[in-house]
């Protein structure tokens, strides 16, 4: 199938590794002139930005200012954005309960991963309305309608960023669309790495990160957690017209985790 989106313009945040770095390896490859933000480079990153129309951005999105630059290196570079994908976020299990979270904890988690959002759309938006066929994806989490404990700041972030791409895409229409993508569990560092759910659960309950990952995996209808790969290939059917009439929707893809309608 031929997305046609050729030729166009994206810059996605949380670019370097995981699923930023997928979508921004899926859109290149179809021939889109990417603008990848992230805090670090890769070396899978570097590699990208060789090969083909990708500029690597290094930029604190946590910072007020941080999401404004990133979107004044697109326009700079390519004039207008066709294509914004909000990927950036981060997740800290919260194992001692609510009464543990601090406000810097909130803060924190509130910043990466919801104003970062807010802040990068509010800079490119004004960049997006004369484009045809300009769209807006954020990657948002299952933790948005699946209040978790666990994760209490970061479902609350989560469910705050899901709203607002909501409310704009009523703003926002018919000039620019804006949906979200829900994932579950997806094998990035975010659940996989050294510092990831999966060690830091199973650190604190004294169970081993891998039957962690097998439990959590046991809990999805599918048994498996998303490949990166899959949700940037969402990315890329939302982001084209082929999804032309298509805004204000979520895309949940959790290997059918979430039972309910």
């Amino acid at each position: 199938m031929d997305l046609q989106l050729g030729g166009r313009t994206a810059v996605v945040t949380g670019a370097s590794k995981g699923i930023g770095l997928a979508i921004a390896q899926a859109l290149a490859g179809e021939g889109v002139s990417v603008v990848a933000g992230a805090l670090r480079g890769s070396p899978e990153l570097d590699a990208l930005t060789t090969r083909a129309d990708v500029r690597a951005v290094t930029v604190d999105l946590t910072t007020a200012d941080g999401p404004g630059e990133l979107i004044a290196a697109a326009a700079e570079q390519h004039g207008g954005i066709d294509i914004l994908v909000n990927n950036v976020g981060a997740v800290r299990p919260r194992l001692d309960g609510f009464l543990a979270v601090s406000d810097e904890d909130w803060q924190g988690t509130l910043t990466i991963n919801f104003l970062a959002a807010v802040r990068t759309m509010r800079a490119a938006i004004p960049l997006m309305g004369d484009r045809p066929g300009a769209s807006i994806v954020t990657i948002s989490s299952v933790n948005a309608v699946l209040p978790d404990p666990g994760v209490i700041d970061y479902s609350a972030a989560k469910g705050a960023l899901s709203n607002l791409c909501k409310s704009l895409s009523k703003e926002l229409a018919p000039g620019i669309r804006v949906n979200t993508i829900s994932p579950g569990p997806v094998r990035t560092d975010l659940w996989l790495g050294r510092s990831g759910v999966a060690a830091t659960v199973g650190g604190g309950t004294g169970h081993d990160p891998d039957d962690v990952v097998r439990q959590q995996e046991a809990a999805a209808p599918t048994g498996r957690f998303t490949w990166p790969k899959e949700v940037a290939d969402l990315v890329l059917l939302l982001a084209s017209d082929r999804s032309a009439n298509v805004t204000g929707s979520d895309v949940r893809i959790d290997g059918g985790l979430i039972a309910t309608l």
